[in-house]
């Protein structure tokens, strides 16, 4: 089989074959040929309905018209100039205009680089050192901010960092409570819908006592909306939920498939960024023309059409499936879900079932032989997209019933 040639070819040049752990999987991974739509095919020529759509940025689906119309004109322009140009003042109105907190806007390439600069930033704003995260957030693959409540994520993190980084557990405001009357914190820094262990969405309240416990204690609030922002709704989950942080971190959507990140907020706050403060950042490929004009056709559709309200009831319509066939818990906020293989409540990583990944996994080669692909992880979401159709989702609901049947959960 294509997939298993490349596989074994990729695994003598990469690490594991992969260019990201997640894609790593047993035996090997299938090989991507191409998409269009709701729809990928692989180099075999199988079509699978896609849910997982490169991990989110894809709300339009593979090759919305309007986005490569807009990418295949800036190709005949140029690939690349490190030099400002129209289309980056264009995205940068769009995420001015629609996210609350942000005021201004600088733009990276990543969600690790927009996290990365946000929490050095805080650090130079407030004067403080210690940032508190949320164990079960995943804030990019920087050394600041890969912590779990265990430690240290990987080797080769410096000691040194595990004193200024705390890790609280999700959804429980004592515990913040407790290390902020403590610890002078420069920021709090949480994905306000977690989305990188299962989807797990805040408890009513939570986010606003958050907001109340950064005032009080002159510590900024950082929300990371690189997976809710421009998702739950244009303003992300600041606006789904009626909070406003001081820092606001973006990608995957405002790229429309392209690499990008970006740090956002208060404009006393971004002033201090250079050149027109002396916090540093600086970027080759920041600001890069072909993801600056995908971004913005991908936020002209958003603010034409019903996107995230028709993405939103595709996610409801699949999520009432799992759960009336499986008796599984199904968190789902807006068009992110995500099943697991308990009937308990999850609210915070600590609920995270300790099989649920052997489980899943079953579950999650079961759909795929019958043609739909969603990440291969538990710890991600399912995310929808405009492209889907109802035969879409009415051959989706299918193979979830079957799916559980053959996994022998019912």
């Amino acid at each position: 089989m294509e997939s298993k040639k490349q596989y074994e070819l990729a695994e003598n040049l990469m690490p594991g074959g992969v260019s990201s752990p997640v894609r790593a999987v047993k035996p090997y991974p299938f090989f991507v040929e191409a998409g269009k739509g709701p729809k990928i095919q692989d180099v075999e020529g199988n079509e699978y309905i896609d849910y997982c759509l490169g991990y989110g940025p894809l709300i339009l689906g593979h090759r919305p018209g309007s986005v490569m119309d807009a990418v295949e004109e800036q190709l005949e322009k140029g690939l690349h100039f490190g030099i400002p140009c129209e289309a980056e003042v264009e995205l940068a109105e769009k995420v001015v205009s629609n996210v609350p907190s942000a005021d201004m806007v600088r733009f990276v390439n990543s969600g690790t680089e927009a996290t990365m600069n946000s929490i050095r930033l805080a650090r130079a704003y407030t004067g403080r050192e210690k940032v508190l995260m949320f164990d079960g957030c995943y804030h990019g693959s920087h050394d600041h901010l890969l912590f779990d409540r265990e430690g240290a994520k990987t080797p080769g993190i410096p000691e040194c960092l595990e004193d200024s980084t705390i890790v609280a557990p999700f959804n429980n405001i004592e515990a913040v409570e407790e290390i902020a009357s403590k610890e002078k914190l420069a920021a709090i820094i949480v994905e306000p819908v977690v989305g990188n262990c299962g989807c797990i969405p805040p408890k009513e309240g939570f986010l606003e006592n958050l907001r109340n416990i950064c005032d009080r204690n002159n510590s900024l609030l950082i929300f990371d909306e690189v997976i809710t922002g421009f998702r739950l709704s244009i303003g992300g989950a600041q606006e789904y939920y009626g909070v406003r942080p001081d820092l606001t971190t973006l990608g995957k959507v405002i790229g429309g498939g392209l690499p990008i990140g970006a740090f956002s907020g208060r404009r006393d706050i971004m002033q201090k960024v250079e050149p027109e403060g002396d916090v540093y950042h600086a970027g080759t490929f920041s600001g890069h023309p072909l993801a600056m004009v995908s971004g913005v056709a991908t936020i002209d559709k958003l603010e034409e059409n019903d996107v995230i309200e028709r993405t939103t009831s595709h996610a409801e319509e699949i999520a009432v499936t799992l759960r009336e066939t499986s008796g599984l818990t199904v968190n789902q906020v807006g068009p992110m879900l995500q099943v697991f293989f308990t009937s308990e409540g999850v609210r915070n990583a600590e609920e995270f079932p300790a099989n649920n990944e052997e489980r899943f996994r079953e579950f999650w080669e079961e759909l795929l032989k019958r043609g739909v692909f969603i990440a291969p992880a538990g710890t991600e979401s399912w995310f929808f997209s405009y492209a889907h159709t109802d035969k879409d989702l009415e051959m989706t609901k299918t193979a979830i019933k079957e799916a559980f049947e053959e996994v022998g959960v019912r």
